[in-house]
């Protein structure tokens, strides 16, 4: 692969940033983006603070796990637990394939089972920030002001990258994320040396994202490639390939005739009184269905109060039971915005759409009501009328919906997504010796 000119640092930056001056990104929920960018500037200036202290002096000083044994490998890049889950398979399935990660980055119960890739270097760099945040600024105007901390942890991880990949010398980088800022720093460091690039669509994808950028890109089906044609020109072979994660749990589809057990979906978009109004309400309105609360693993609020006021309510640990195990135990889904609906659907458990929020940017965020995958619930008689319907019958054939987002559906391919999506790739890889 011919490398490419490597973008000056404000445009490499706005690219690596793409998805944090998004209108979507910008309009988060005050309690979501203080998560991740406190809305008080002394704030996010002491979480910088502390991230120099912490990750970047940290880095230094911290060993890096077997750096030497990733020379002329196929790099499976990861950046989370899900990440790892979605790309394990091709580690399994070649030889030559490495999960990698950066230094520091956690990757859950994983973390011991990956490489990581120095980020010693990084704190080289930050001689570039005050350059980058004045052309952000100009680019931007005042959201880049308000995301200057977000601006800082994305400097030098391009840089890094670039010299890992010429000490290195990877055969391929495969990623499962597309908007991360150091995901989207490796792959720009990709094109700048040459080294080729493919990517494992792992979760249902929004027309927020950066336009695909990849040499291959393994989508799961014809959604995710219309979306990705609304977010820019696409780079690259695309293979339409089913969702390889689902291959294990095809045969275990529900085949319950009526609704008994309601699982409800939740992360930090969701306010926490609306999620208990709405709790406490199919509580008393439907007595008799078993109720289970899955907050996102990442989801850190305080439930005490919750499990005080509804004692009855069940809980599923995302950290320890991976999201088609909580679907088995489950008749019915309860979510906003969460590529849960299409995993319950493909599971045919029934799904239904409700929103706790009120962001307007968000309201069908994946298109899921629009393309008929799930109906939507407006209010919370609404809801607990289509649980009713679904306690006296559930259909047998939810999963059928779901073939506009997997392509395999219905196919021979069907519960073969993996061998798909690893001879797809063979087949690249042998193209590129």
């Amino acid at each position: 692969m011919t490398p490419a000119p490597p973008p000056g640092r404000v445009a490499r930056l706005r690219d690596v940033l793409q998805l944090r001056f998004t209108p979507l990104f910008a309009n988060f929920p005050p309690a979501v983006l203080a998560t991740i960018s406190p809305a008080n500037p002394l704030r996010r200036l002491a979480r910088v603070l502390a991230y120099v202290l912490l990750r970047l002096v940290g880095h230094v000083v911290q060993p890096v796990r077997d750096p030497g044994a990733l020379g002329g490998k196929v790099w499976l890049y990861v950046v989370s637990p899900n990440n790892y889950d979605s790309l394990r398979f091709i580690a399994q399935a070649r030889p030559d394939a490495v999960l990698v990660a950066g230094q520091g980055k956690q990757v859950g119960r994983h973390n011991a089972a990956v490489h990581r890739l120095s980020l010693r270097r990084k704190l080289l760099y930050y001689w570039q920030y005050p350059l980058v945040l004045r052309g952000l600024v100009r680019l931007e105007g005042r959201k880049a002001w308000r995301f200057f901390d977000l601006i800082f942890y994305a400097i030098g991880y391009y840089e890094v990258y670039r010299r890992a990949l010429r000490r290195h010398r990877p055969r391929a980088v495969v990623f499962a994320n597309d908007h991360n800022d150091d995901t989207r720093s490796l792959l720009l460091a990709c094109r700048a040396e040459g080294v080729p690039t493919a990517y494992v669509q792992h979760a249902s994808v929004s027309t927020y994202f950066p336009p695909l950028g990849f040499d291959l890109s393994l989508l799961e089906g014809q959604d995710a490639l219309d979306k990705y044609r609304q977010c820019g020109p696409v780079r690259g072979a695309v293979a339409l390939v089913g969702m390889p994660k689902f291959d294990a749990y095809l045969a275990r589809r529900n085949t319950a005739p009526q609704v008994h057990r309601v699982g409800l979906a939740c992360n930090i978009h969701d306010p926490l009184p609306a999620l208990a109004e709405a709790l406490a309400y199919l509580a008393a309105a439907l007595p008799a269905l078993a109720l289970t609360l899955r907050p996102h693993p990442s989801d850190a609020r305080d439930f005490g109060p919750l499990r005080r006021q509804l004692p009855q309510l069940r809980w599923s640990d995302a950290r320890q039971q991976n999201v088609f195990e909580f679907l088995e135990t489950q008749d019915a889904l309860v979510a906003a915005d969460t590529s849960t609906h299409l995993e319950a659907t493909l599971l045919n458990v029934a799904s239904v759409y409700y929103r706790f929020g009120t962001n307007p940017l968000s309201d069908d965020y994946y298109g899921y009501v629009a393309h008929g995958l799930v109906p939507r619930a407006a209010d919370l008689s609404a809801l607990g009328a289509l649980l009713g319907a679904l306690a006296r019958h559930k259909p047998a054939d939810l999963y059928r919906r779901a073939a506009y987002y997997n392509a395999a559906l219905g196919t021979p391919d069907e519960g073969h997504s993996q061998r798909l999506a690893a001879r797809v790739l063979g087949e690249w890889l042998g193209a590129l010796a």
